[in-house]
């Protein structure tokens, strides 16, 4: 049966320090898989985002990879899901946010990071309208959230966006918070 929804995942390439975080990426796989909902993620085959569609595929679910050219051979393109080659990491985000129906960032790096800071600035200026959740099972974003909150009290950042950056502290969560 083909997916009625999609969800896009923002995370890093890499694996980082706390093998926590590469758990976490394979649990969320696998649970997009079990609620038959379509990864939409970066093409790499590499990090937490190769967990993550590696886990999905592996429970039986599916999985869309969106990876600049440039990127395949750095990332490691993952050929066991569809995967959609792009030009530039600006259509890869643009690709990636037509074709999904929310958005849940696992611990990640600076890619990471302008990936999220770019799709709620979007939501923010009602460019899209699909959520944005931060996935923090042991407070990585915790500097983050500081730093949202450090523009809006400086006067930067519009304070709605504290309530845009949506908070999830398990895999399951960050679905219910999506509303899917």
């Amino acid at each position: 049966m083909a997916p009625s929804k999609s969800v896009c995942v923002f995370c890093g390439s890499r694996t980082g320090n706390d093998p926590s975080h590469m758990k976490l990426a394979a649990r969320f796989g696998v649970l997009l898989a079990e609620q038959n909902i379509r990864l939409v993620y970066g093409g790499g085959g590499i990090g937490l985002m190769g967990a993550a569609a590696r886990a999905c595929v592996d429970a039986g679910g599916q999985a869309l990879g969106i990876i600049p050219e440039f990127l395949c051979t750095r990332e490691i393109a993952y050929d066991g899901c569809e995967l959609e080659i792009v030009d530039t990491l600006h259509a890869r985000k643009a690709k990636m946010a037509e074709q999904s129906d929310g958005f849940v960032v696992l611990p990640g790096g600076l890619g990471t990071l302008e990936e999220v800071v770019e799709v709620l600035s979007w939501v923010n200026l009602k460019e899209l309208q699909q959520k944005v959740v931060l996935l923090d099972e042991d407070g990585f974003w915790d500097p983050f959230y500081d730093l949202i909150n450090h523009t809006i009290e400086r006067g930067f950042t519009n304070p709605v966006v504290a309530e845009q950056a949506i908070r999830a502290h398990s895999p399951e969560q960050a679905l219910q918070k999506l509303e899917l």
